[in-house]
């Protein structure tokens, strides 16, 4: 038989606590080692014995959620979901959550109602599943992604034809600006923030689709821009795509990357759910190999699923130049490793060697 993935709980409500553990005991995969009330009493439960997955309450008495994180992270790490609930507020917190070395996070406005448990259900048993792949020698020193545990429901998997047809051959003429197409999910938070602190003011134009629920995404970029010598924003529909300007798109939003002559721009749409997210790197990416073919370089990072492959494939084919991160530097090589298996990526690079691959790249524009 497979071994369970053993869950911790640690949540001062009780609701909360039996929501989440319902909810999780419905995989047959996953099964709960104990729920806490608090931070001291889950220190004590560690004592005896470690699991594989803590999902963490940020606000608690007595210690606070993220006062709790750092003290495990620098003493025993383990894989953390945060839990919080979806406010500006909590936005900031759950940056300095990811920073501490949170791998994922559950939004927790709905859990406990009983009409959307069935749709935040999927979702959380999928964070849980996808913390538990996390390689903790990563986690340390790189956090992860967050994401709306009620944005995905049991729904059919729909593909990027959903929001655009395929491409219909190789796209226009090659332009003297190149444009740079990043997708990441579980890990690319912190991947996101390196690979963007190694490029210069003047790097190509680059749009950003990291799964992350609305408001989020804002303070995401908020943070990236203050590291970083590009200028980094919360995309917006109709900004142009330009040198030196990194857009990430806005949760809860695909985000297209389109032609007008020789510009680009970004159009950012509400839509279905693609490859179970939204935004989908399958939108974005499927959208440059229609508008930018071989003007386009895609790049695909650390993330737990198959979201980017088939786009990926679709920019290959297209004649862009695509690159995945390599599994050894990736917190989850789920889908670097989908768009390899395709057959979409021209070549495999660690993180700390892909911002110099854009900038070689841009070279021959």
């Amino acid at each position: 038989m497979r071994k369970k993935i053993r869950v911790l709980i640690i949540d001062d409500s009780a609701s909360v606590r039996q929501t989440l553990a319902h909810v999780l005991e419905q995989d047959p995969d996953i099964e709960i080692m104990a729920v806490a009330s608090d931070p001291f009493v889950a220190a004590r439960r560690l004592l005896d014995e470690v699991p594989d997955v803590i999902t963490l309450d940020v606000e608690m008495p007595r210690m606070d959620g993220i006062t709790f994180l750092r003290k495990l992270m620098a003493q025993r790490p383990i894989p953390v979901v945060m839990c919080s609930s979806l406010t500006e507020a909590g936005s900031e917190t759950l940056i300095q959550a990811l920073e501490a070395g949170a791998v994922d996070v559950i939004l927790k406005s709905k859990i406990g109602a009983a009409d959307s448990l069935a749709d935040d259900a999927m979702r959380i048993r999928e964070v849980v599943k996808s913390a538990s792949q996390a390689r903790l020698s990563i986690v340390r020193r790189a956090a992860g992604t967050i994401r709306s545990a009620s944005a995905e429901g049991p729904a059919k998997k729909l593909t990027a034809d959903a929001m655009l047809p395929p491409p219909t051959g190789r796209a226009m003429a090659k332009t003297t600006e190149m444009v740079v197409c990043v997708g990441a999910s579980t890990g690319g938070t912190e991947a996101l923030r390196e690979f963007l602190e190694e490029l210069p003011a003047n790097a190509p134009g680059m749009v950003i689709v990291q799964h992350m629920p609305e408001k989020f995404t804002a303070a995401f970029a908020k943070r990236l821009n203050g590291l970083c010598e590009v200028e980094v924003k919360e995309a917006v529909d109709g900004d142009p795509v330009l040198r030196g300007h990194v857009l990430i798109a806005p949760g809860d939003r695909h985000m297209l990357l389109e032609r007008q002559g020789a510009r680009y721009h970004v159009s950012v749409k509400t839509g279905p759910l693609v490859s179970r997210h939204r935004p989908s790197v399958d939108v974005l990416f499927r959208s440059a190999a229609r508008s930018a073919g071989s003007n386009a370089m895609g790049i695909i990072m650390t993330g737990m699923g198959d979201d980017g492959a088939r786009g990926m494939l679709e920019m290959h084919e297209a004649g862009a130049y695509t690159v995945a991160q390599d599994e050894a530097s990736s917190v989850v090589f789920g889908m670097p490793k989908e768009a390899i298996a395709k057959g979409g990526v021209d070549r495999i690079l660690p993180l700390d060697q892909i911002a110099r691959e854009v900038l070689i790249t841009q070279q021959k524009f």
